[in-house]
């Protein structure tokens, strides 16, 4: 199985974006924490073209708390996050067998310390030129399509 975890992300286009791509790319289930905004809403609509009635969804206040129960369920937890440790995503292999869960961020915050210690690897999309990141539902889909 494979799980999107979208950490205290603010913008409901993001996340309905994020549940489109979800869709496309087979992830069953994502996981909202703390402030992500939550279905229904009839903002999502237009965004997430129903998406959000094929994708299973559930919130959590903590992450923590849910990322720990997957641990335990031995699933593979990567961050998407621009550290000193971070592998390059096109570099990173993994088993088609693995249970995955990718864990994106909040863009004014990123990725907490604790849920990039926590994780088993953290990626990164290397940046061409002059800015440092991306929006964070394009973030989620580059990597989302690596998965496929």
């Amino acid at each position: 199985m494979k799980i999107i975890l979208l950490d205290s992300i603010r913008s409901m286009q993001n996340v309905w974006a994020i549940f489109r791509n979800a869709d496309w790319s087979w992830f069953e289930k994502i996981i909202l924490t703390w402030f992500t905004p939550t279905p229904p809403r009839n903002e999502i609509l237009k965004t997430a073209l129903w998406a959000e009635n094929s994708v299973i969804w559930e919130y959590y206040e903590n992450p923590l708390e849910i990322i720990n129960q997957l641990k335990k369920e031995w699933y593979k937890i990567y961050s998407v996050e621009l550290t000193e440790n971070s592998i390059d995503y096109r570099e990173f292999f993994w088993k088609k067998q693995d249970k995955i869960c990718l864990i994106m961020w909040n863009e004014v915050s990123w990725v907490s310390q604790k849920l990039l210690e926590i994780s088993d690897k953290i990626l990164m999309i290397p940046m061409m030129w002059k800015k440092n990141s991306l929006n964070v539902s394009v973030a989620a889909w580059i990597v989302m399509y690596a998965f496929v």
